[in-house]
């Protein structure tokens, strides 16, 4: 089938390499005509994943119609905060009853706080929907390694068919009909990777870390199960998966940023460092601390990292503060 991928980014890429690994027609779009002409030429992505050649079989085009005309799957990878502009692009032209959106982005929208799923009903309405997640670094899907994760949408026949055309022998896909759940543990493991970047430039060592993503998943389920997610989501692929390889990975932009923090650099300087790259988890964290908020959950790593980032807390200030807490048990 004819499957685009809208996005340039690493795992856009990463993305458009698998689905023409099987066999599917693959168009790759990317917002910035000039760099669109500079991947054409030398068949790399030079600026988001190196190292890696782009088959001639995959097209790269910087125009949308052409990306999204007769496409069976329209793959969303942009940034969740640039999300809203390109389903906007996309509704300009309309979308067929048997086309089916298929998010791969992590994150949660500032100010609107909404996830992807929600983004496209206000932008486009009624669609064929399905949210793929699960701990999945571009880096490695790219070489083969195996992989697993989880596509999840209301209709189950939209999910194993998305299903079928992502699987092959090193990428395994499951299914599931929580939506919500598969979106917020894929954007609530991003401020998570910011706490453990924290602990790991702070040296604090393997039981700091285990205990921050131990008590990091039990925040995750509350708030997630607060928002509408299922309990069991949270101990699946987009939520424990997802949270172990976010937060342990040196691929993981997210615990660089948090790694940088813990090392005494500010978020302006680490921003300056990455140059084009992008780690969610830096506005998600705004978009969780609100959420949290406005539900009246408790999350106290959430917090700390959004005083952190944003308020320019001492990350050492904010350890001591969530060591001293109140005692509970351990199932508060």
């Amino acid at each position: 089938m004819k499957i685009s991928v809208i996005s340039d980014g690493a795992w856009a890429t990463a993305i458009a390499l698998l689905l023409i690994k099987n066999k599917h027609s693959v168009h790759l779009w990317g917002p910035f005509p000039e760099y669109i002409e500079e991947m054409k030429l030398t068949r790399k992505n030079t600026r988001y994943l190196k190292g890696q050649a782009l088959p001639d079989e995959i097209t790269l085009t910087h125009s949308m119609s052409e990306a999204i005309d007769k496409a069976e799957l329209i793959v969303m990878a942009s940034p969740t905060q640039y999300a809203r502009k390109c389903l906007q692009q996309i509704s300009e032209f309309g979308l067929t009853s048997n086309q089916i959106i298929v998010n791969v982005s992590k994150g949660i929208e500032t100010g609107s706080l909404n996830r992807i799923s929600q983004i496209c009903t206000d932008v486009i309405g009624d669609i064929n929907y399905v949210v793929l997640s699960g701990p999945s670094h571009a880096e490695e899907v790219v070489k083969g390694m195996p992989t697993a994760v989880v596509a999840a949408s209301d209709n189950p026949d939209i999910s194993q068919k998305v299903q079928n055309s992502f699987m092959n022998p090193v990428f395994r896909v499951y299914t599931t009909g929580d939506v919500t759940g598969v979106e917020l543990g894929g954007a609530l493991k991003n401020v998570y990777a910011i706490a453990a970047g924290i602990s790991d430039g702070m040296g604090l060592g393997d039981n700091s870390k285990a205990a921050l993503i131990t008590r990091g998943i039990a925040e995750m389920a509350r708030l997630g199960v607060a928002l509408g997610g299922r309990q069991e989501t949270f101990s699946g692929l987009s939520g424990v998966g997802d949270m172990i390889v976010t937060c342990a990975s040196s691929h993981s932009r997210n615990r660089f940023v948090g790694e940088q923090m813990g090392k005494g650099l500010t978020l302006k300087a680490i921003k300056e460092k990455m140059g084009f790259v992008v780690a969610e988890g830096v506005e998600t964290t705004k978009s969780a601390h609100a959420l949290a908020k406005k539900w009246n959950v408790d999350t106290p790593i959430i917090n700390e990292v959004y005083s952190d980032l944003y308020e320019g807390k001492n990350p050492k200030h904010g350890l001591t503060e969530l060591m001293t807490r109140k005692a509970k048990t351990e199932f508060e």
